[in-house]
């Protein structure tokens, strides 16, 4: 019934973060016609948390070896906050060029990764 999903991110500096996510990140993209970049993502997953309002959606990029993310990016003039334990992952986040922010963490909870092995638990 369903492909996949579709992420948006709203950006003042479009082709600064687009940039980003081709040279530093290294997503590969396909050209949707007019330099309109369409970034493939490694596996995905959705959580649904309690909230007291709709319509509030955060994005968080994922890594095995967190330290090692920030390092690489900051190698890249990438500011990215203080690693912090927050119980259930390692968290930071990073600033994109355009001026909005990224979470990135590693997982400590099991992941529901589309891989044929089942649920994956991070090592930490």
């Amino acid at each position: 019934m369903l492909s996949g999903a579709h992420v948006i991110i709203y950006s003042k500096d479009v082709e600064a973060d687009r940039a980003f996510f081709r040279d530093v990140l290294r997503f590969s993209s396909v050209d949707a016609g007019q330099g309109w970049l369409i970034f493939s993502l490694p596996p995905a997953e959705i959580a649904f948390h309690p909230a007291a309002e709709n319509n509030k959606h955060e994005i968080y990029l994922m890594s095995d070896d967190v330290a090692a993310a920030v390092e690489s990016l900051e190698s890249h003039r990438v500011q990215c906050d203080p690693i912090v334990d927050v119980g259930w992952g390692l968290l930071t986040h990073l600033s994109l060029p355009g001026g909005g922010r990224l979470g990135l963490y590693q997982p400590k909870h099991p992941i529901a990764r589309k891989d044929g092995t089942g649920p994956v638990v991070s090592s930490t």
